[in-house]
């Protein structure tokens, strides 16, 4: 029994990590966010709760200035206040960001945000085990290897994610009759929207995957399905 305690213990502390990641994050979008209700995109809640037959798509504004979406781990949808600002300033349209409200429901339907919270959990049980095995053999450099490691496992599963997400929400605007036209048109503003900074980390680094690589995949899709 003794010989199992140390991985006993890992497990009870990457399942306290993903009950406190939960609990910090749902307290989070609860203290700052409120229903979406913008007249502009009212419209589009309703044409892609239609697409998926439903009365209409719920929404809710992450009061935060950044641009990005959300889809938290109890299937709630969220776009930042930085995204409506842009809205309002002409530098985004309706339809663009519908395709990033698809993009999180396609979060949603694919369980990828509870999964992240696993991830999330086990990425910190593998860096604890990576330091403390390579810390033996190389010290002072064992722990920086084990964060590269445990960092780069986290962001090929999260790109995986986003490929996912990204065709779920192509099919959505298609049969909402939004096309995908928005999508790709959004991806590349992002870069200059979100600011700069993405190429400052290697690109197996980066949790979203290049917006080349994004619309490429998405063109992929539309000609499979136009030989369809």
């Amino acid at each position: 029994m003794l010989k199992l305690t140390p991985i006993l213990l890992i497990l009870l502390y990457a399942a306290a990590m993903w009950f406190f990641s939960a609990w910090r994050l749902k307290a989070e979008l609860n203290a700052k966010s409120t229903p979406l209700r913008h007249p502009r995109l009212l419209p589009m809640l309703e044409r892609l709760g239609r697409a998926m037959d439903l009365p209409e798509v719920r929404a809710h504004v992450y009061e935060v200035g950044h641009v990005n979406g959300l889809a938290a781990p109890d299937g709630r949808i969220f776009l930042t206040r930085g995204f409506l600002d842009r809205l309002d300033r002409g530098e985004v349209t309706e339809a663009e960001l519908a395709s990033v409200i698809a993009h999180e429901l396609g979060h949603v339907a694919h369980g990828h945000t509870r999964r992240r919270m696993v991830d999330f959990a086990g990425q910190n049980v593998v860096r604890m085990v990576l330091a403390g095995v390579l810390g033996r053999f190389l010290p002072g450099i064992g722990v920086w290897i084990a964060n590269i490691a445990a960092s780069a496992i986290a962001a090929r599963l999260s790109r995986q994610d986003e490929f996912e997400a990204d065709a779920f929400a192509s099919a959505l605007m298609v049969k909402a009759g939004l096309g995908t036209e928005p999508q790709k048109s959004l991806f590349r503003k992002l870069d200059r929207l979100a600011g700069a900074g993405r190429a400052a980390a290697p690109a197996w680094l980066l949790s979203h995957p290049p917006a080349a690589a994004r619309i490429a995949a998405i063109e992929k899709l539309e000609a499979r399905w136009s030989v369809a």
